[in-house]
């Protein structure tokens, strides 16, 4: 506890626990790319791979919590710094800003606070599923058979009909191209503060930083955009029936 204490109370160490939460989280959004771009495929590819997460509950509640946790430290250890940081300097700059500093570092905390409203929204439209932000219908209803006969939640089905309300897919893609913005320096800071900055490897790693940052918000803008043009999806009912048998399936 007091080494935990320590870190804490020493900006250095709130800046190592923001790079190390920050990189957990990255591998978390670049895993939950891969899971959700499985909508690309056969409905029973996403659906199999719901059923089998929700098949473990173990495992998921102690991802899930491990991650709020995760999520709760790097926003907290952000809040601290940034008042320390207004403390330590009251009176702003001439410039308005600290010479050499991008747009994107003097937005991180504001992008990244949009972003965590967004994944609250998120988590209660596609992971709670409240019927209230689904039109009013309740999609965990909505069931599909596997190939061996197994009858799951229609999670396909769930997001094309999230993903066809253009308020929701707009947000969804503010949201990314926030994102991209906090993980374009976010990503770059972090290989910072654990020490990897000096000349020959620095410019790699911005580079990296940058690419990396906007293939995910590709691969995750490709999701709204493909449902709302028809590329995915367009066997979806509109206004689906909800299955009362296993013998009803998605067609």
């Amino acid at each position: 506890m007091n080494l935990l204490q320590r870190v804490w109370r020493s900006s250095l160490g709130k800046k190592y626990l923001m790079a190390l939460t920050g990189l957990a989280l990255f591998g978390f959004v670049v895993g939950h790319l891969l899971g959700n771009l499985q909508i690309f495929g056969k409905p029973e590819l996403i659906n199999s791979y719901a059923h089998f997460l929700k098949s473990k509950p173990g495992l998921l509640w102690g991802a899930r919590l491990g991650l709020l946790a995760t999520v709760g430290l790097h926003v907290a250890a952000a809040l601290s710094l940034s008042a320390a940081n207004r403390a330590a300097r009251p009176v702003g700059y001439a410039g308005g800003s600290a010479h050499g500093s991008s747009w994107q570092s003097r937005y991180m905390l504001v992008s990244g606070l949009v972003i965590l409203s967004f994944v609250v929204y998120h988590l209660l439209h596609f992971t709670a599923q409240l019927p209230a932000l689904n039109g009013g219908l309740d999609v965990r209803t909505l069931t599909a058979l596997l190939a061996d006969g197994t009858q799951v939640q229609d999670v396909y089905a769930m997001m094309v009909h999230g993903f066809r309300k253009g308020w929701v897919s707009l947000f969804y893609l503010v949201a990314q191209s926030l994102l991209f913005v906090h993980l374009s320096h976010g990503l770059a800071s972090m290989f910072q503060s654990l020490g990897f900055r000096n000349h020959v490897w620095w410019p790699r790693i911005a580079t990296f930083a940058k690419v990396a940052s906007f293939v995910v918000f590709l691969g995750y803008a490709s999701i709204p955009v493909a449902v709302l043009t028809g590329m995915v999806g367009g066997q979806v009912q509109n206004t689906p029936k909800t299955p009362t048998t296993a013998t009803e399936t998605l067609r």
